[in-house]
């Protein structure tokens, strides 16, 4: 897998911190693990997930590459809404995982047959209502655009699990292309439309966000890490009872 130099930055713009190069550096062992058409296809992980969905033409497969700093990690079709799978990859160093990224199929492209259209937003859903190991969700959505009624839908949908704690963030992209009287206006709305989640203005170009955002994603896996470790430790004591209940009880000789 290819790796990019990450774009320089503009003069007199501080280098990033420590723990901003940390994230990233986390980011950056992105790894492509599995990919799958349906929910039931997906394996079970006992780690924490973060999923990114968002309109086609919204610019999920450049961000994820860009906060991986690798130019074809997560597939950018010319034809929007091509990418017909949720793709997942690891996150870790040293060959282990510590987390989970989830890029989903892209939604509401035209000329994408009604019947995949359909199919799509299904897998979605379901994914988004019932995979246990959830911990986060980016939309992501073009400002100059705003929410369509789809992402609304999406919002909705996950609301019930964003008020039990689920991770959200509302990531508008391609900011560069706003003027800073439109980017405030911009989050200003999306902070209203976040529901309990966070907004953040977000560009490639200009590597505006991306920072913070890789930061961000850090600490939700760092904030969930103990009760996936608290979980995995009760599985295995109970796997170790059972095992123990099945031993035959000793014979007198």
């Amino acid at each position: 897998m290819t790796s990019i130099r990450p774009t320089a930055r503009p003069a007199g713009v501080p280098a990033a911190d420590p723990a901003a190069k940390a994230a990233l550096g986390w980011m950056h062992t992105a790894r492509f693990l599995t990919t799958a058409a349906q929910l039931h296809h997906l394996p079970r992980l006992d780690l924490p997930e973060i999923a990114f969905v968002g309109r086609s033409n919204a610019g999920k497969s450049t961000c994820i590459n860009t906060l991986a700093q690798q130019k074809q990690l997560a597939f950018a079709s010319k034809k929007p809404g091509r990418t017909q799978h949720i793709n997942l990859f690891s996150l870790g160093r040293q060959n282990g995982t510590d987390a989970i990224l989830a890029d989903l199929p892209g939604y509401g492209y035209a000329a994408v047959p009604q019947q995949d259209k359909i199919r799509w937003q299904r897998v979605m859903g379901q994914y988004l209502v019932n995979r246990e190991n959830l911990t986060g969700v980016v939309l992501l959505c073009d400002p100059r655009l705003g929410l369509t009624e789809l992402d609304e839908l999406l919002l909705e949908l996950i609301r019930p699990r964003v008020e039990e704690g689920l991770k959200f963030l509302l990531l508008l992209t391609k900011a560069d292309k706003l003027t800073k009287v439109e980017a405030a206006k911009a989050m200003q709305i999306a902070r209203l439309n976040a529901g309990g989640g966070d907004a953040q203005l977000f560009s490639a170009l200009k590597r505006k966000g991306v920072d913070e955002t890789a930061l961000r994603l850090r600490g939700w896996v760092d904030e969930a890490a103990p009760a996936f470790a608290e979980a995995a430790a009760r599985r295995a004591d109970s796997v170790d009872t059972e095992a123990s209940d099945e031993q035959p009880p000793p014979t007198d000789h």
